[in-house]
């Protein structure tokens, strides 16, 4: 009986505790609560007078997996001439936002870069994808580069070679550029795993018809959605990377993305309380949502002709104007623009010569920028399809198409649309907003169309006056020529009488 009073009596002292002292968890999250709500509040405010005006520095923000290299190499370095590309634009940790006449920077890091650029001076244009098919082309693609390492014997060879290549070479590899740098190691790693489970069990071997479930050679879909690492890089990727963190206690005018490669270590504790609690993911969204408003141009890869079309006609012909501008005023100042150091530090084609600025500016129309683009485009995208082709036969007979995606269960897509509901919501939000700017264009196109129309209605309108005063000054004269005809044959008749 005595035993049983000091239980009631330790339970009943438990639950006084539990009342006075909440649990951990608890606290956690009250504290992310406070945290998330805090700087959602102060990132909702907008310093942006007119956010569809191109400024000095043309930022494009790259959400991997959503059709940014194919803007990068057949829009933008058609415009831009590499002395005014930003330096490793690609690599944070080397960029250098300082270099004289720095006009565009390309980039998967985060909006966390805009602690380091003048965000006044600053545009921003970025492009979105369905989430689902994002979450399927980060798989196939870290499969894919992972799986050209398989020429190599074990993973010992493969991290030797990366060695040398990476002294002889200063350039940036992919596995140098956020997120691939985290997922291609890890998803090489599991391929040379399976390989050589593969080759200790011996055959025979059944891989099955679905490419994504074939576990014996890659990865499974359902496992790596998953699997932490997929949580921390993929899922809601689109969100995360277009964030934007207000650090008062020590960076007041500084922002940050909430990637795990953002440049303040306070986004990466907000960045883990929404993860953790993804109530809080609607302060988040709401922030996500305000900075796609304030950006200059936001694409859709779905939706590729009109994006393609409305990157041309809003962000190109703005480019185009901008530079030529830029040409016309250095060529009338006494000292011309300066490029002498934009050699240094950078990974693309040495031509930094101003004249090549004028080349790329002077005689490009949109017109002829679109052109430029569809020719691109194709011997890019064959390009891509031949190496993608090559790399896929290291895993075979897994083959990513999107006739197998068409395969994958439901209940898989259902689990990926939850995991991704942040990204499902903003994407919706992207979407309008590109209506609207599409609506924006169509309309200015169509105005810009009617206006040799009406210069020529004016013209034919001027015509048709000039003509009714002709017509008229003719009636006149015929009538007062009838009537003298008929007044002096009166006058003849009566002389004759």
């Amino acid at each position: 009986m005595k035993r049983m009073d000091h239980a009631l009596r330790l339970a009943l002292l438990l639950m006084l505790l539990a009342l006075v002292y909440p649990s951990s968890s608890a606290i956690d999250f009250e504290h992310c609560k406070s945290s998330v709500k805090q700087w959602a509040s102060s990132s909702l405010h907008s310093d942006t007078k007119d956010g569809h005006i191109l400024k000095d520095l043309l930022f494009f923000l790259h959400v991997p997996r959503t059709g940014g290299r194919t803007y990068f190499h057949c829009f933008l370095k058609k415009l831009y001439s590499s002395a005014l590309e930003c330096p490793r634009s690609y690599d944070k940790l080397r960029f250098d936002p300082g270099k004289p006449d720095c006009r565009l920077l390309v980039t998967h890091d985060d909006y966390s870069m805009m602690s380091k650029l003048p965000r006044e001076k600053t545009s921003v244009v970025t492009i979105l994808r369905n989430p689902i098919e994002r979450v399927f082309s980060a798989y196939e693609f870290s499969i894919e580069v992972a799986a050209r390492f398989l020429v190599h014997p074990n993973l010992t060879s493969v991290i030797k070679m990366s060695g040398r290549l990476r002294s002889k070479n200063g350039g940036i590899s992919t596995l140098e550029i956020w997120p691939w740098k985290y997922l291609v190691p890890w998803m090489r790693e599991d391929l040379f795993s399976r390989r050589d489970a593969r080759k200790r069990r011996g055959p025979p071997y059944f891989y099955g018809n679905d490419s994504y479930n074939m576990e014996e050679i890659v990865m499974p879909l359902h496992e790596y959605i998953h699997h932490p690492v997929a949580l921390d890089l993929v899922h809601n990727g689109a969100t995360f990377q277009v964030q934007t963190f207000m650090n008062k206690m020590k960076f007041a005018s500084q922002v940050a993305g909430l990637t795990n490669n953002s440049n303040i270590k306070g986004a990466h504790e907000l960045r883990q309380c929404v993860i953790t609690y993804q109530i809080l993911g609607k302060y988040v969204l709401e922030v996500a949502k305000k900075r796609l408003d304030d950006m200059l141009y936001v694409g859709i890869t779905e939706d590729h002709r009109e994006s393609a079309t409305m990157f041309a006609n809003v962000v190109g012909a703005q480019v185009i104007s901008q530079l030529m501008a830029t040409t016309v005023n250095d060529s009338t100042s006494e000292q011309g623009p300066s490029f002498s150091d934009s050699s240094t530090d950078t990974i693309h084609d040495q031509d930094n010569s101003s004249s090549t600025v004028e080349a790329k500016s002077e005689n490009m129309t949109v017109g002829k920028l679109m052109d430029t683009y569809e020719t691109c485009i194709s011997s890019l995208r064959s390009s891509q399809s031949q190496r993608r082709t090559a790399s896929l036969k290291r895993i075979s007979p897994a083959n990513f198409t999107k006739e197998a995606r068409q395969h994958v269960p439901d209940t898989l897509l259902k689990e990926i649309i939850s995991l991704n509901s942040l990204d499902i919501e903003l994407y919706k939000y992207a979407k309008e907003i590109f209506q609207k700017q599409h609506q924006i264009m169509e309309q200015k196109l169509l105005d810009s169309n009617q206006v040799k129309p009406a210069k020529w209605n004016m013209m034919l309108s001027s015509i048709d006056s000039a003509w009714t005063v002709f017509y008229i000054f003719v009636f006149v004269f015929l009538l007062f020529f009838i009537c003298f005809y008929v007044s002096a044959k009166r006058r003849i008749s009566k002389l004759k009488v």
